[in-house]
């Protein structure tokens, strides 16, 4: 099984290893030809209006979109890939593929001084609570009837699924928690 991992900003190094840890092969994702041959995409954080004009610039907007449609391709995104799969964004939207039923607010957890980490209850993933890691997170503001909500923050969803789909406010790769990753590749592995 290869994993992609979106290669344009954010912790891709950290997203590689723990793909490594859980089981499966990890590929950096950059263009097209990168990302035909991988079975799932895990788009990291970072700042999401240059991520998405970047994807948009190499053609990759359309292509996951295209490939999640038809193929109901597995695609993981995690802060800023949040935003990016959203169908709307509250505020200034970035380009993104909008594939995800649900409405984001950037930033709504505050700036990076504000960044903090919270044991959560993950559905799906047993064991001990997982160290979520947030850093100018967004919030979910509304889901649609397909999403399922997978995680609960102060009473705000923090992680959620659709269909292939899975979306975290949160850093996973932040810790040495593989648990959220391992739920990706089951999934894509479902797919």
């Amino acid at each position: 099984m290869r994993i992609g991992i979106l290669a344009i900003q954010g912790d891709v190094r950290e997203h590689l290893q723990h793909v490594q840890k859980a089981g499966a092969e990890a590929i950096e994702v950059r263009t097209l030809g990168d990302l035909a041959p991988v079975d799932g995409l895990i788009i990291p954080g970072g700042e999401s209006t240059t991520i998405g004009m970047l994807m948009e610039e190499e053609g990759l907007i359309d292509a996951i979109r295209t490939r999640i449609r038809d193929e109901q391709f597995p695609v993981y995104g995690t802060c800023a890939g949040l935003i990016l799969l959203a169908k709307e964004v509250v505020g200034k939207s970035p380009a993104r593929i909008g594939a995800m039923d649900l409405i984001a607010d950037r930033n709504a957890y505050g700036r990076q001084v504000a960044s903090f980490e919270a044991p959560l209850q993950i559905d799906g993933i047993g064991g001990d609570p997982f160290p979520a890691v947030f850093i100018r997170a967004p919030q979910v503001k509304n889901i649609g009837p397909q999403v399922k909500p997978l995680a609960y923050y102060q009473g705000q969803i923090v992680m959620a699924e659709q269909g292939s789909l899975l979306v975290s406010s949160f850093h996973p790769e932040m810790t040495n928690d593989i648990r959220v990753h391992q739920y990706f590749l089951d999934k894509v592995r479902q797919h």
